[in-house]
């Protein structure tokens, strides 16, 4: 479990996060939503301590992570996992290098032990026999593909996803939910997801986090969501005629 407590957070004067807390809970999808702009991001930099709040904490399992010795901060860091938006693979490595790099930096594992495990992630994700390839052979989807089996490749407790979806096409991004949300399960994985992208929202929205103007001003699952009052959500969510549509089966 995670735990955050009033994280603010400002650059040069605006105020960017306005006193954010929350809970997210293990063995769920949490996502945070709201339009470009809203603090998304820098609420996720702010919980992987990248970007430091001028106020609030973070905590992982009890564990405050904010403000810690930078040993203390590297073992909680060893288990924690992240997608990147745009995957961030190493170009001039292999798929199974990029997946392995983790391993290099942060164990003490064998060398045979490090390719069983690439192996295995390599298989959870659906990439058997993939590993010698480079980044550049590889499509769109299989990059967001390795990019989650280097981010589980430690047996992480938390997994971050920033905009797992961006750039992917629709049948694509349903997969790669269903792949986040079978992982979810699968291991009892803390996720946090940053996405603007409703299909996730409603398919694998176990809780989700609405920001606008940088504060939170609505919690619930996917089911809720359709039905919530407020008329920023409306404006987020049955942006599209389809949803709009969609709406209207639920009053």
């Amino acid at each position: 479990m995670i735990e955050i407590k009033n994280i603010s957070k400002a650059f040069n004067g605006k105020v960017v996060l306005d006193g954010i807390s929350g809970v997210f809970k293990k063995g769920e999808t949490s996502l945070v939503i709201g339009a470009s702009g809203t603090g998304k991001s820098v609420l996720l930099k702010c919980m992987l301590d990248l970007v430091t709040p001028e106020n609030g904490s973070v905590l992982y399992d009890g564990r405050e992570f904010l403000g810690i010795s930078e040993n203390e901060r590297k073992e909680i860091r060893r288990e924690m996992g992240v997608l990147f938006q745009g995957g961030a693979l190493f170009d001039s490595k292999t798929v199974n290098d990029n997946i392995k790099f983790p391993l290099d930096m942060l164990t003490d594992m064998s060398e045979s032990e490090k390719r069983d495990r690439v192996d295995f992630c390599l298989h959870k994700v659906g990439l058997d026999g993939t590993g010698k390839r480079m980044p550049s052979e590889i499509s769109g989807g299989m990059k967001k593909r390795v990019g989650i089996a280097r981010a589980i490749v430690m047996n992480p407790k938390y997994l971050f996803c920033d905009e797992p979806n961006s750039g992917l096409d629709p049948l694509t991004s349903i997969k790669i939910d269903e792949l986040i949300k079978e992982l979810t399960d699968d291991f009892q994985i803390t996720t946090v997801i940053i996405t603007h992208d409703m299909n996730s929202v409603l398919s694998i929205g176990d809780n989700i986090k609405f920001l606008y103007k940088g504060k939170k001003i609505w919690e619930g699952d996917s089911n809720a969501i359709m039905t919530a009052k407020l008329k920023e959500i409306d404006e987020f969510v049955f942006s599209n005629h389809a949803l709009k549509k969609l709406r209207g089966e639920f009053h």
